[in-house]
């Protein structure tokens, strides 16, 4: 099961400590901007992550806007990640913001 939280609790969990940050847009949209700790996950990278990541550590998805990161994060937290989170908003939202 995974949580709905805005770009400001997005932005205290990263303040707070250790945390996966992952960007499931395009190929170029992430390569003009992101957010710098961000990871890049694709169709082609997903399995690599699946197989290195710490699933132990909240997991926060971001898309363009807030949408396909819903689907992304019940994807993640069905694969045993334990805090799984879609922000709200997106990129469009945390780019207008920070």
């Amino acid at each position: 099961m995974y949580k709905c939280i805005s770009i400001d609790e997005t932005k205290a969990l990263m303040d707070q400590g250790e945390i996966i940050l992952a960007d499931i847009r395009d190929e170029r949209s992430f390569s003009e901007a992101n957010i710098s700790t961000s990871v890049h996950i694709t169709q082609e990278s997903v399995e690599n992550f699946l197989m290195n990541a710490d699933k132990d550590l909240p997991l926060v998805i971001y898309c363009y806007h807030g949408n396909s990161s819903k689907g992304a994060a019940d994807y993640f937290a069905s694969q045993g990640f334990k805090d799984v989170f879609s922000m709200d908003g997106g990129f469009e939202a945390w780019r207008v913001k920070y």
